[in-house]
């Protein structure tokens, strides 16, 4: 089980970071400043790609993000390892895949619409790519578990 979480907590993490390669043009704007069009323009298509057009092969991340999540389930009502890391693992996968789920994914599909106010725009960007920075170190961590557990560590 623990390899198969690995495996998935991974797959999740490259999704994270090809998103990252375009949410860093609002990461590297000035705080506050409205971002450049271009950057707007680029981010927005990313998203309208990936929420939108690329149905149905986007399923895969929400049956990757489902498998992960019930398997660590799983791991915890199973009992193998210390309590506290079984909790510390699922914590680490369920939240950021409940943030992916709630918010990062409706703004993502919003933002690529590109019908807000561009002010909206800005915002819903930033948003995006910050709650990506913490989805991806959380999901680091709970692939470092995974691997330890995996190690007999």
């Amino acid at each position: 089980m623990t390899a198969l979480l690995a495996a998935g907590g991974a797959f999740l993490l490259a999704v994270i970071w090809m998103d990252l390669m375009f949410d860093v043009q609002a990461l590297g704007a000035e705080n506050g400043a409205p971002l450049p069009e271009s950057a707007v323009a680029s981010i927005a298509a990313y998203y309208r790609r990936v929420t939108t057009d690329a149905r149905p092969m986007n399923q895969l991340v929400a049956i990757v993000m489902a498998i992960t999540v019930l398997g660590s389930l799983q791991q915890l009502m199973r009992g193998d390892g210390a309590l506290g890391w079984r909790i510390v693992a699922v914590l680490l996968c369920v939240v950021p895949i409940a943030l992916a789920k709630r918010r990062v994914f409706p703004n993502a599909a919003r933002l690529g619409t590109r019908t807000e106010p561009r002010v909206q725009e800005d915002r819903l960007a930033r948003e995006i790519a910050w709650a990506h920075v913490a989805c991806f170190a959380a999901m680091l961590a709970f692939v470092v578990i995974q691997l330890v557990r995996a190690g007999g560590g």
